[in-house]
């Protein structure tokens, strides 16, 4: 072979390699994010509460996951969007009875191989000893980069990097920035909680130039609600941030227990924002197929859904790994109580002095020692019915892990708070073909009348007597006559008053906005904090009456009586559907 064959060989052989080396360097991935969010407890396909199947749970999801590790050609990617740790049974116990076992929601988010999740307010109100447990049993990253330390660094890890078949996936965790106007502060201290949209613009910036990532996903416990006009410290930010911070190819909401799916234009680029409801009803699925020619990003396309967990099939059967704590919850909330002479309803609670709310309101007076009680019902439509009262049913009676807190109140203070809260659910009524309640108008998707305002806002006292006449405007309706014991009341006294924490901390606004107290002077008027939550004190009085009598006090009403009747009724059967208490 003669030089001119050699080189020419030599040649071909080169430019092969090079065509073959170019062909390589050219590949398809395709990479599928699955979240969850606010899943609240729902880890097996049982309602411990209502002691019935769960048509979805993480059990149910598991199922899909399964399915899709055998037989998906994809990347996968599973994340989680925050509060685990509140709402059922199951995660009650190992947050406060059972500590010294590895926590059911680690055990089993770890089974299923999450990649990452966020903390959601409802993690943080567990309090320090179980978030900060569960963060450490965890097998994977807990996101969250607006909460930091004093010295300015998160407290939680903010974003993580996956590298999948050559494709980098940044994710990056925020909170709703609200927790210090919900929860105490022992509950969140050492922290502070930054702004969303400044937060959020900062560590894209961040991670952008560090990791150069080929996806970047926003993992978002706040809700999409929010649209427009920016207001600092927002509780709802995950559109606003999906909107004026380029670089997010999805944002992950949470938060506000509301489906949503949509792709939105952000300058020539687009991003998704999903938000897969609650109590693991649903699950954010978002494909992406990302070409890439070495390192460079030739191209990326995605297309997204929400999955309706009940459509995919029954609970995995693998969760009998399980066994032993869901034995072990189930044996919890089976234990009887005490017993209730009658049956109690929340529906009472809207219209008047209910045996639901009293009963809550005569413990609040005695374990605080106090003057004046203020109670709201903290779940829409529950009822407990007579008879044997079971662990389970206290779930019911009270649904939140509140701390009882007493506080000094002025009279005047006092009014004006009744004054705001009454405002959130009654109607100033003209004529008696008005509505008594502010509720919306019938929902097109589901038929039924909702109040305008959450239910759980709406405070009722006890320990004093009172009128609410609702042919006058908010703020002037309230008319205290006496103490409960006949004693005179008076708005410039000082009164001991018995709330949850979650009031006492300035949550819905009703002693910042309506009694109109400082924020920071709200520890200062604190003067009793519980050591435990409510709920121990609910369980301690049945046990201790072993028989409990239920009837309301009678404390208070809503005038003029003439004016309302009508509405009274017509409302009532607009929000349940009979009439059965009237």
């Amino acid at each position: 072979m003669n030089h001119l064959q050699i080189l020419k060989y030599m040649l071909s052989i080169f430019s092969l390699a090079s065509f073959l080396s170019s062909a390589a360097q050219e590949k398809q991935v395709k990479i599928k994010i699955l979240q969850t969010s606010d899943v609240h407890g729902a880890i097996f396909a049982h309602d411990f509460i209502d002691n019935k199947t769960s048509e979805s749970s993480l059990a149910h999801v598991y199922s899909y996951l399964k399915q899709l590790r055998e037989n998906d050609d994809c990347e996968l990617i599973l994340l989680d969007n925050g509060d685990n740790l509140q709402g059922q049974p199951t995660v009650y116990y190992y947050n406060y009875i059972d500590t010294a076992d590895t926590h059911v929601i680690s055990q089993v988010m770890n089974f299923m191989q999450y990649d990452a999740a966020s903390v959601g307010n409802h993690d943080i109100e567990a309090g320090h000893p179980v978030y900060d447990r569960v963060r450490d049993e965890y097998r994977f990253p807990l996101l969250c980069a607006n909460a930091v330390k004093t010295n300015g660094e998160p407290y939680f890890t903010p974003y993580v990097v996956f590298t999948r078949s050559g494709v980098k996936v940044a994710v990056l965790g925020l909170i709703t920035p609200h927790i210090p106007h919900w929860l105490s502060e022992n509950l969140w201290s050492g922290m502070s909680f930054e702004d969303m949209l400044e937060s959020a613009r900062k560590w894209v910036e961040i991670i952008q130039k560090k990791e150069k990532p080929d996806i970047l996903v926003g993992l978002f416990h706040s809700g999409c609600k929010s649209e427009g006009r920016y207001e600092a410290m927002n509780e709802n930010a995950s559109l606003d941030i999906a909107l004026q911070v380029p670089g997010f190819d999805v944002v992950f909401a949470g938060h506000d227990h509301s489906k949503h799916c949509k792709q939105y234009a952000v300058g020539k680029n687009s991003v998704w924002l999903l938000d897969p409801a609650s109590n693991a009803r649903y699950i954010s699925e978002v494909d992406f197929t990302v070409v890439k020619k070495g390192a460079a990003l030739k191209s990326k396309t995605s297309k997204a859904r929400l999955l309706s967990v009940d459509s995919l099939g029954e609970a995995s059967p693998d969760f009998s790994l399980f066994d032993r704590y869901f034995t072990a919850v189930k044996d919890f909330v089976s234990k009887p109580v005490g017993e209730f002479t009658e049956s109690m309803t929340t529906r009472e609670a809207y219209f008047g002095s209910s045996a639901f709310i009293d009963f809550i309101h005569r413990i609040q007076l005695d374990v605080a020692e106090a003057d004046i009680s203020f109670v709201a019902p903290l779940s829409f439509d529950v009822e407990i019915g007579k008879g044997t009262i079971y662990v389970r049913d206290l779930f019911k009676l009270y649904r939140y892990e509140n701390m009882l807190y007493a506080m000094e109140l002025t009279g005047r203070e006092v009014k004006d708070y009744l004054e705001f809260s009454y405002g959130l659910w009654l109607n100033t009524m003209k004529s008696p073909d008005d509505r008594l309640l502010l509720i919306h108008e019938r929902e097109a998707n589901s038929g039924a009348y909702r109040f305008v305002n959450p239910s759980y806002n709406f405070d009722s006292a006890a320990g004093i007597i009172y009128e609410v006449d609702v042919s006058k405007p908010v703020g002037e309706r309230i008319q205290i006559k006496s103490m409960a014991d006949g004693e005179a009341f008076s708005l410039d006294k000082s009164y001991r008053v018995a709330l949850n924490s979650y009031r006492g901390s300035g949550g819905g606004g009703h002693l910042i906005e309506g009694a109109r107290i400082a924020k920071d002077e709200l520890s200062k008027r604190t003067v009793f904090a519980s050591p435990v939550d409510f709920r121990f004190y609910l369980m301690n009085r049945i046990e201790k009456e072993k028989i409990v009598e239920v009837k309301p006090l009678n404390q208070w009403k809503i005038v003029p009586e003439n004016l309302i009747k009508k509405a009274l009724v017509r409302d009532y059967i607009e929000l349940f559907g009979n009439k059965n208490n009237f």
